[in-house]
């Protein structure tokens, strides 16, 4: 157990610096925090206007008829639609979102171990394919999925669950291998 937890800690720091050198250092998540040159013009329109919360627009209101949809859709070919995230105030809390998510980071990898533990005869290349095949199904059921709804860029998402995830397979095929 002590094995694993220490495992953990090192693959969830891993991952944490990956994360932190992908979105901040290289910057690679910029083309899903774009600026555009009307934010001050959009933002006073939105602002006080809507109550917190994600909004897609247009669409139509919860309970809609099947007919109401159908006539939004139709309507909608070739015009512009978007996505909202509105919130009342900014209230970022850097260091506890930071260790929110170290600890999801850690967590993450040791349930990862635990998956990798019952691997008879578990080896280098199985633990690196194995965590590169968790940071794949992540990809695919989060933001691939949103992406094919959505259209919206995942090639960030995509190059981060390659890299992160092969970093902490090769981290503990190495650390869980050893006697």
């Amino acid at each position: 157990m002590k094995k694993s937890l220490l495992a953990a800690l090192v693959g969830g720091i891993i991952l944490f610096l990956w994360q932190f050198a992908s979105w901040g250092l290289m910057n690679l998540h910029y083309s899903q925090n774009s600026y555009t040159s009307n934010q001050d013009e959009i933002y006073e329109f939105l602002k006080g206007k809507l109550p917190e919360g994600e909004y897609m627009i247009p669409t139509v209101p919860k309970g809609a008829s099947p007919d109401d949809q159908t006539k939004l859709q139709e309507s909608l070919a070739g015009q512009p639609w978007m996505q909202i995230k509105y919130h009342e105030k900014w209230s970022m809390s850097m260091p506890m979102n930071m260790t929110r998510g170290l600890i999801i980071d850690i967590v993450s990898v040791f349930l990862l171990i635990w998956i990798l533990m019952k691997i008879p005869d578990l080896n280098m290349g199985t633990s690196v394919m194995a965590s590169l095949f968790v940071g794949l199904i992540g990809y695919f059921t989060g933001p691939y999925l949103n992406s094919i709804w959505f259209e919206t860029s995942t090639i960030p998402d995509l190059i981060d669950a390659i890299v992160q995830w092969g970093l902490v397979g090769l981290w503990l095929g190495y650390f869980l291998n050893r006697n």
